[in-house]
């Protein structure tokens, strides 16, 4: 029997993550690897995360708290805002998935920069709903390109801030000109899984237009800057009432007991967090200067990643770099066929990855 599936699901390219460093050391036959593909903590999770899941094993028998009180009022406490504006998810992503299907219909339009995050096109067209992509300008979200794209049938839009993998963020007068355009009636999402490596103090977020006149929703992640990728908690921050919508929506416990509680802890691991940041700001400006030694073009980052120009097709760099158990990440299916992503790692993966780019590149180059 043939199952009918809508067009718009049949077409859908699924998004391919980052294998396992187990997976790929059985697959390739190697071992000892270093993974800097997937933009994780390289210090680990936080230890008081670590310490309060143990504590909490002995009640896994329990449903995990549905309202998840505990650590949204924690949440509310640190960013100032109102419990009530406050949406946890199964990651970040899960938000994604509810915003789209809690305000989008069939044939609705949204707007999302090229190359950015693939699960924005996914999760849209998976709901039947019309992806519109505006590509980056200059390897930033092109905000001009986007407010000109804007249009009867547009319902929400993406700006991932900073930008994956681009590393790049937008400017504070750029967006609130961009903001002028955008009709209150649609949401713009602010995606800032890595706004906290920000540098750049200029750097605007989405908290400070939450209650402004326009309808934006910001997305943060205890994945990167937390160590917590492995739990995968993130939320969202939006007026209580679209809140409130995508609660009927929301599955009851759709984030489980353990995250939540790592969450908390981790929340309030200030040590952990100032380590995690000195450590990813000093590893990128050795990275930098080791490329600027090796003549090879990089761009400047925002995040705890960059992306960098070998020169030559990057999935044959990525095999060779693989072979020698060091994973990155080739950039062929953003639109960057020439170029890799690294995440900054502890010291000596860093010195172990410039050392294995470098045999990498020793052979023949082909251009692309």
């Amino acid at each position: 029997m043939k199952v009918k599936v809508p067009e718009y699901i049949a077409g859908l390219e699924p998004y391919v993550p980052g294998k396992p460093i187990e997976e790929l050391e059985r697959e390739y036959g190697i071992s000892g690897s270093i993974k800097l593909a997937s933009n994780e903590n390289p210090i680990g999770p936080s230890p008081k995360a670590v310490e309060a899941i143990m504590g909490a094993l002995k009640n896994l028998h329990r449903y995990p708290d549905g309202n998840s009180f505990r650590l949204v009022q924690g949440l509310a406490e640190k960013l100032k805002v109102s419990s009530n504006q406050i949406v946890l998810g199964n990651g970040s992503n899960e938000i994604i998935e509810l915003l789209v299907r809690t305000f989008l219909q069939k044939d609705d339009a949204v707007i999302m920069p090229a190359a950015s995050f693939l699960m924005y096109e996914i999760m849209v067209q998976a709901s039947g709903a019309k992806p519109v992509k505006v590509p980056l300008k200059d390897r930033v979200v092109d905000l001009e390109g986007m407010a000109e794209r804007i249009s009867a049938d547009t319902r929400m839009i993406f700006v991932n801030n900073p930008n994956n993998p681009t590393g790049t963020i937008v400017s504070k007068s750029a967006l609130e000109d961009f903001l002028e355009r955008v009709p209150r009636e649609v949401i713009l999402v602010m995606d800032e899984a890595y706004i906290e490596f920000v540098r750049d103090k200029a750097c605007p977020t989405g908290l400070g237009y939450l209650d402004g006149n326009k309808t934006v929703v910001t997305l943060r992640t205890f994945s990167k800057a937390y160590g917590l990728a492995g739990l995968r908690i993130g939320y969202g921050v939006m007026r209580k009432e679209l809140a409130g919508l995508i609660h009927r929506v929301r599955q009851p416990f759709n984030t489980n007991s353990l995250a939540q509680i790592g969450a908390l802890a981790a929340l309030n691991d200030d040590a952990f967090f100032t380590e995690t940041l000195g450590l990813v700001h000093e590893g990128l400006d050795f990275l930098y200067e080791q490329i600027d030694i090796m003549g090879l073009r990089y761009f400047p980052s925002q995040t705890n990643f960059f992306l960098i120009d070998v020169q030559q097709d990057a999935n044959e760099v990525f095999e060779k770099m693989l072979g020698m158990g060091v994973i990155v990440r080739p950039m062929a299916a953003y639109g960057y066929p020439a170029c890799i992503r690294v995440n900054v790692g502890l010291p000596e993966e860093n010195r172990r990855f410039i050392e294995t780019l470098k045999e990498a590149l020793s052979g023949t180059k082909n251009q692309v």
